[in-house]
């Protein structure tokens, strides 16, 4: 019999955000953001049932490589607002970064918060060398959050037979040894 030890999804905080594990209690507003066609616009929405399989999915990666997708909640009040990832997609090498922010909290740089903890995480905790994110060209917002962390575009990839654009950046020099 294997004797793992249990998984414990990481709790990272920045001064407005606690990045934390998945509670069924997040799942309707998760699904109600994957059911809304401008949320999900460069994404593809989602009916309830495939939303909980996707819930399921991020939750469990963390089972899988010991990262996967937290849920973004604001410190101060305990909403949840979001969520981001840095895990790994099946046949393409290295650590991929994601973010979504519910549509009432767009344009308050709640992502880009996220996103530099998650990097952060993938870095100096895990000691990854780079990160990688695949964003839709007209995903503007989505470009930007990239380019404000730091990541910068590297070429055209495709991703589930749809063209996309890789946004990249390496771990630099000064984070120390891997």
């Amino acid at each position: 019999m294997d004797a793992s030890p249990p998984v414990t999804v990481p709790r990272l905080q920045t001064p407005r955000l606690l990045l934390r594990e998945y509670r069924a209690g997040d799942f309707g507003s998760f699904a109600e953001h994957l059911a809304d066609p401008e949320s999900t616009a460069f994404v593809g929405s989602a009916d309830r049932h495939t939303a909980w399989r996707i819930f399921g999915c991020h939750a469990g990666f963390w089972m899988l490589h010991g990262a996967g997708w937290w849920g973004v909640e604001l410190r101060e009040t305990g909403q949840l607002v979001g969520h981001v990832g840095a895990f790994f997609r099946e046949h393409i090498p290295g650590i991929e970064i994601g973010w979504n922010t519910y549509r009432a909290f767009w344009g308050k740089g709640i992502a880009t918060e996220a996103a530099r903890e998650a990097i952060r995480h993938a870095f100096e905790v895990r000691g990854e060398p780079h990160v990688h994110a695949f964003i839709d060209a007209a995903n503007v917002p989505s470009i930007r959050v990239a380019e404000r962390v730091g990541m910068r575009y590297e070429g055209e990839a495709t991703l589930f037979g749809k063209p996309v654009a890789r946004y990249a950046l390496a771990r630099s020099r000064d984070q120390g040894p891997l």
